[in-house]
C-alpha cells in the first residue's frame, strides 16, 4: 500500500482513484491535523527564512515580502516575514483564505499588481505558473524569487533560462538579467527554497509527520487483507 504525505501527492493520488488507476490501498497522511497545521505551517514559518537567509544574507525589516497562496504554507510564510518586520502581501484565489489573510492584517491582492512592488517572493500553492514572464518583466530590480510550494513549476525558470542571462552567483543563487537590464535573483532554481538553499524543517515538527507515516504504514500491514 502507499502512505503519502505531501498535500500535492494526495490530490494525484486522488486523481488517479477517480480514473480508476489506484490498484493498491492508499492513506492520506497529509490532511493529518498533526501533519497539516504542524508541518505545513510552523515548519516552513521557520524553515523558509533559513533558506532565504542562508542563501542571500539579506535583511528582511522593511522589505516587500509577497506570499503566494494562503494555505496552510502560506500562513507560515506569511508569519515568518511579518515576524522579521517584513511588509507582506498576500496573493489567493480562495475567497475565504483571502478573507483569513486580510483578517491577519495582509495586503491581498493580484499577483499581477504586486509584481510591480514586491521585492522578496516566495510561491506556496502547490500549482503552476503563479510567477511568469509577465510578473518577471514588471519586477523591480534584483527582486528575489523562491518557492517552497511544489517542486519547479510554480515558478516559470524556464522561461527565464530562455530569455535572460543566467549568472550564477553561488550554489542555488542564480541572478538573471532582463531584456529591460533589471535583474531577478532566483533561488533553489524554483525548487522548494528551504530544501535547496538550507536543510528542511526543524526535526521536531518532522518527526510528528513521520509518526503518522509509522501509524499508516502499521494500518496497511496490520490489515492488508481487509
Amino acid at each position: 500500500g502507499i502512505t503519502e504525505e505531501t498535500t500535492t501527492g494526495v490530490h494525484n493520488l486522488y486523481k488517479m482513484f477517480r480514473e480508476g488507476l489506484l490498484k493498491v490501498p492508499a492513506i492520506n497522511v497529509n490532511d493529518s491535523v498533526t501533519k497539516s497545521k504542524f508541518d505545513n505551517l510552523y515548519g516552513c514559518r521557520e524553515s523558509l527564512l533559513d533558506g532565504i537567509k542562508r542563501a542571500t544574507d539579506i535583511m528582511i525589516a522593511g522589505k516587500v515580502c509577497v506570499v503566494g497562496g494562503y494555505g496552510d504554507v502560506g500562513k507560515g510564510c506569511a508569519q515568518a516575514f511579518k515576524g522579521f518586520g517584513g511588509r507582506v502581501i498576500v496573493t489567493e484565489i480562495d475567497p475565504i483564505n483571502a478573507l483569513q489573510a486580510a483578517m491577519e492584517g495582509f495586503q491581498v491582492t493580484t499577483m499581477d499588481e504586486a509584481s510591480e512592488i514586491g521585492q522578496i517572493f516566495v510561491t506556496t500553492t502547490g500549482n503552476i505558473d503563479i510567477i511568469t514572464n509577465e510578473h518577471f518583466v514588471k519586477m523591480k530590480d534584483d527582486a528575489i524569487v523562491c518557492n517552497i510550494g511544489h517542486f519547479d513549476c510554480e515558478v516559470d525558470v524556464a522561461w527565464l533560462d530562455k530569455n535572460a542571462k543566467k549568472v550564477n552567483i553561488k550554489e542555488h543563487v542564480d541572478r538573471y538579467e532582463l531584456e529591460n537590464g533589471n535583474h531577478i535573483i532566483v533561488l533553489a532554481s524554483g525548487r522548494l527554497v528551504n530544501l535547496g538553499c538550507a536543510t528542511g524543517h526543524s526535526s521536531f515538527v518532522m518527526s510528528n509527520s513521520f509518526t503518522n507515516q509509522v501509524l499508516a504504514q502499521i494500518e496497511l500491514w496490520t490489515k492488508h487483507n481487509t
